[in-house]
């Protein structure tokens, strides 16, 4: 039964080798275009489906065309005819796959809710998870944000410090210009004070050696009897002096 299944599927795919090479090759080309890097959106959630395979969509197609039987007649003469033809053989294959299909089905029914609430649970956590590692990212990035903000505020005022820096250096060449200027004032002041110290210095000595030259020679020049007359003279004229200053006092 399942070979002839493939051997027709074979034929169909013989018959439909363009349709199946543009796939192929579109596919190629999916696969080795560039990958995008935008978010992939998420896939929709299920459509209803009866029977547990069958899309609702497929019976809403059917409906205006064939009535509410139209499916089920659909899916009666589609069996019919892979039986009639020998399309599909009923063996112990069969009889397995019905049991297979029977055991899953009522497994699904009975474990179903039990399994998909499970899984769902475990969908929340890792999307908790998942999302506490955005925002803890999120929180990084802006955090990594802020401190590149203030680097580059950091940055602008750096020009604003070198000129700072600049004018203080200015500044201490200035102070340091002007305090060499002061001392060299001061060292010229010096040397000059000095100078005239020194010449003020020649010139006392100079009229104390005059003086003392005078004196020298006039007193060398005096005779004992000029002497003698001088002093006679002088007391003669302290005697008249005391006389006078006696007169003044008795008148």
């Amino acid at each position: 039964m399942l070979s002839r299944v493939i051997a027709v599927s074979a034929s169909g795919l013989k018959s439909t080798a363009p349709l199946g090479a543009g796939l192929v090759q579109a596919s190629r080309s999916l696969h080795t275009s560039s990958p995008s890097l935008a978010p992939v959106p998420p896939l929709p959630e299920g459509g209803k489906v009866r029977h547990g395979i069958v899309p609702e969509e497929f019976f809403q197609l059917l409906y205006p065309k064939t009535g509410a039987t139209g499916p089920y007649m659909l899916g009666t003469g589609l069996s019919v005819w892979l039986l009639s033809k020998e399309l599909y053989v009923i063996n112990h294959e069969t009889v397995a796959a019905l049991t297979v299909g029977t055991v899953f089905v009522l497994a699904v029914k009975k474990f179903g809710p039990s399994f998909a609430s499970a899984m769902d649970k475990i969908e929340e956590e890792k999307t908790a998870w998942i999302e506490d590692v955005k925002d803890q990212a999120m929180a990084c990035y802006a955090d990594a944000i802020e401190e590149e903000k203030k680097e580059q505020w950091r940055v602008e005022g750096r020009s604003m410090l070198f000129d700072a820096k600049r004018n203080n250096v200015s500044m201490l060449l200035e102070t340091n210009y002007r305090e060499r200027l002061n001392h060299a004032k001061h060292e010229v002041k010096r040397r000059l004070d000095y100078q005239l110290a020194l010449q003020h210095l020649k010139v006392r000595m100079e009229k104390e050696h005059m003086v003392n030259w005078v004196e020298k020679n006039v007193v060398g020049s005096i005779t004992a009897q000029q002497e003698q007359e001088s002093i006679a003279k002088c007391i003669s004229d302290l005697n008249v002096l005391a006389k006078n200053i006696q007169a003044k006092a008795t008148a």
